[in-house]
């Protein structure tokens, strides 16, 4: 039974990936942690669970009860955790923000249609974004054969989780309501992954969000 870890437990990716691993008949969650929600139960903010778990967030970190560790930190904040954390070197490492996406410090770009066998071996993995994952795995069967000879334009939509949970001025039902509007104009860190692919083209990325009213969770990439 792997024994996993979850730093960051409150967010929206915490929450999806509690949903998944409690579903793995191989892992068991030792800890989920959240400052802000110690003591709490997970469903308290994850309701989406209630009726599949029990767990409740803890301020703890039991980092060698665990075999593999999941950061689902805000952007940035994975750095710092990393930094101020002395973490078991028997510990796998799977970071879900855009920290460590660059493959330094030892992580591994955690595209498995692009690094499978890098992956397997690897102690630290840094998972892709969304626009990322979804421009990448249309351009890189092109890239494989030499189809892609010039600036590539990617104009890509997503739902209103993609902002994550900490909600801001465009995130309200009132703006997002039967509108779609860009955001990021050519500083979307998509435009940054550092892939072999991304390396050698020009990525222009025109990131968009979709009405709150169609869709909440879904990426959609125009090549």
């Amino acid at each position: 039974m792997i024994k996993t870890g979850i730093i960051g437990g409150a967010g929206y990716t915490a929450g999806e990936l509690i949903r998944i691993l409690i579903n793995h008949p191989n892992v068991e969650i030792a800890f989920v942690n959240s400052s802000s929600n110690a003591g709490n139960k997970i469903t308290d903010i994850h309701s989406g669970l209630i009726g599949e778990t029990d767990l409740i967030f803890t301020g703890e970190l039991p980092l060698d009860k665990v075999d593999v560790l999941f950061l689902c930190s805000a952007h940035g904040d994975s750095r710092k955790f990393m930094e101020a954390n002395a973490i078991p070197p028997s510990v796998r490492i799977i970071d879900l923000s855009t920290d460590y996406r660059n493959e330094s410090e030892g992580f591994v770009y955690g595209l498995p249609e692009l690094n499978k066998e890098r992956i397997k071996k690897a102690a630290k993995i840094a998972n892709p974004g969304c626009f990322a994952t979804a421009i990448q795995l249309s351009l890189l069967p092109l890239a494989a054969n030499g189809l892609l000879k010039s600036e590539i334009h990617v104009n890509a939509i997503t739902g209103s989780t993609g902002a994550g949970v900490k909600p801001g001025a465009t995130t309200h039902f009132s703006w997002r309501n039967n509108n779609i509007s860009v955001y990021e104009v050519l500083t979307n860190r998509s435009n940054n992954c550092k892939t072999d692919l991304t390396k050698r083209l020009i990525l222009c990325l025109s990131a968009e969000t979709l009405p709150e009213v169609f869709l909440l969770r879904f990426i959609q990439s125009a090549i």
